[in-house]
């Protein structure tokens, strides 16, 4: 019996080296450009369509659906109102492309949905009523955020798009928000600004401002601050920058935990257990008044 076993470790082994990702190799691939000497891809989907800026003859930086074979087929996507420079930011499965472009000289720039085709009908997503406005993440379900300015604001709040055109866009966020990305179930994550600077923010889709610092959903004893939700995928994993407990700036990734079945007494960390780690929450919030200072972190409303 231990002959077989070792056989099978071995075979095994033989199959499936150790650090065999580290042994992956890539070909490199030049995408050009649009007849200038710079570009950068932004974003790539499932099949392989691939987006991002390129300069022009004439240095201008230009949306761009990049052809994959490097053979230099790149389609120039074009800009708003015959202005000069634009970016193309995310691209979905069905090929839907959203970025910014120029509306006005001075770099004033505008939310768009960009015509694949190069043909140059491009949609003005509009913003709040202010002037500039970006679109950073499409899903496949068609659904745009970003942000944009208010009149009233430097920076604009975070935003859900209305990706007809028509103007009916749903602020997120206050002052200081942005959303960086949503995903196929149709969350939001990007940050908000606050008492106690940039946090990490879930945003509720609807507009109700109903949005989850993120902050409030960790253990208070891990010593994290996390600032920036940066992007989500499907099973709702969330990665982004924060600042760990040794005060670097450091990515993380955020788990969901599935949810405990019963609510056990003085669980207060909610993992389904009483230890040590719940007595560091209570020591962390010791003598906590949220009726004198609900902005604390530590107090989440019911």
């Amino acid at each position: 019996m231990k002959k077989t076993i070792l056989l099978s470790a071995i075979v095994v082994a033989f199959l499936c080296p150790a650090g065999l990702q580290a042994k992956i190799a890539y070909k490199v691939i030049d995408l050009g450009t649009l007849g200038g000497d710079s570009s950068q891809a932004l974003s790539i989907n499932n099949a392989s369509q691939i987006v991002g800026w390129a300069s022009s003859s004439q240095a201008w930086e230009r949306a761009a659906l990049f052809d994959p074979t490097g053979a230099g087929k790149n389609i120039d996507l074009g800009t708003l109102a015959g202005y000069q420079e634009s970016q193309a930011h995310s691209i979905n499965d069905a090929g839907q492309i959203i970025g910014w472009a120029e509306i006005r000289w001075g770099g004033w720039r505008r939310a768009t949905l960009f015509d694949p085709t190069g043909a140059g009908d491009n949609v003005d997503l509009g913003t709040l009523g202010g002037g500039p406005s970006l679109a950073r993440c499409i899903n496949d379900a068609g659904q745009i955020v970003g942000w944009a300015e208010m009149r009233s604001w430097p920076w604009g709040p975070a935003i859900l798009f209305d990706p007809t055109g028509a103007g009916n866009n749903i602020q997120l966020g206050g002052a200081g928000s942005a959303a960086y990305s949503i995903n196929d179930a149709g969350q939001i994550v990007g940050w908000a600004e606050s008492s106690q600077g940039g946090r990490a923010t879930l945003f509720d889709p609807a507009g109700a401002r109903n949005n989850i610092d993120l902050n409030t959903r960790i253990d208070p004893a891990s010593g994290w601050t996390l600032v920036s939700a940066d992007d989500i995928n499907a099973s709702g994993w969330i990665v982004g920058m924060g600042i760990n407990p040794q005060g670097q700036e450091h990515a993380f990734l955020l788990v969901p935990k599935p949810p405990c079945l019963y609510r056990l007494a003085g669980d207060l960390n909610d993992d389904c257990r009483v230890d040590f780690a719940d007595l560091a929450v209570m020591a962390a919030n010791w003598l906590v008044d949220c009726g004198a200072v609900p902005t604390n972190p530590a107090c989440i409303p019911k």
